[in-house]
This record gives C-alpha cells, sequence and structure tokens, in this order.
C-alpha cells in the first residue's frame, strides 16, 4: 500500500514522466494477485482472445479487467455530472414513490452519456426511433 499512496499523492502529468522501478512493478503485479475486480476474468480473457491478444497469464487479464472498471467507472460518473449539471439531480423520480423520501434513483440517458464519452473522445449517436 505504500507504492499506492505514494503515487497518488504525485500528480498525473509527474507519474507519467517517472520510471517506475522494478520493485514497484514487482508489488503492483502482487497486489493484483489478491485484487478481485469487478469484471470477471473470464469476461475479460474472452474479449481479449476476441482482439487477438491469448494469454494465460491471470496478471494481465486482471490489470485489463482493472483498466475497464475505471473506464467505466469514469464514464458513469461523468454522466452523473452531466445529468446533474442539467437541472436533473438525480435522473428520475423518488426511489418509494414516497414525497417525503429524499433518497432519488439515478437513471442513465443517452443525453448524459453521449457528452461523457465524448470527452473520451468517443462518438455515439443515438440511433433513429421508427414506429
Amino acid at each position: 500500500k505504500q507504492w499506492y499512496q505514494r503515487r497518488v499523492a504525485i500528480t498525473a502529468g509527474e507519474v507519467m514522466n517517472q520510471p517506475i522501478s522494478g520493485d514497484e512493478l514487482l508489488n503492483f503485479f502482487k497486489t493484483l494477485d489478491d485484487y478481485t475486480p469487478t469484471l470477471p476474468d473470464s469476461l475479460t480473457a474472452h474479449y481479449l482472445s476476441q482482439a487477438g491478444l491469448h494469454t494465460s497469464d491471470p496478471r494481465i487479464i486482471r490489470l485489463v479487467s482493472l483498466a475497464a472498471q475505471k473506464f467505466i467507472t469514469e464514464v458513469a460518473s461523468d454522466a452523473l455530472t452531466h445529468s446533474q449539471m442539467r437541472g436533473n439531480p438525480a435522473g428520475g423520480s423518488t426511489a418509494s414513490g414516497n414525497k417525503k423520501s429524499k433518497e432519488k434513483k439515478n437513471c442513465l440517458r443517452m443525453e448524459d452519456l453521449q457528452p461523457a464519452l465524448a470527452d473520451m473522445g468517443i462518438q455515439v449517436k443515438k440511433p433513429a426511433y421508427y414506429m
């Protein structure tokens, strides 16, 4: 945990310019063995093999799972921010239908997802709706 705390204190631009020592990288890969990502290893391994990367090293699979989880988390967080800026504080109605309840449900909408993905460089267009 020490290497992680030290890296967090450094800004992202500085981390990119600093070489990581072999010991730090080895410690990072050891922590990946204990970490269980949200995305299952089998799912990540399937999509890696579909993309042409066939590996049996679980550390590589977990590393890709961790990167995908981070990406999904950032997109969802940005979409929530866009929803709040649009004036839709929680994106929907009350959780229990009770007007006294302050807890709101969050609803992911294309209007919020499009700008969040555009910030990441991904252009998504809503498909035409035909009746």
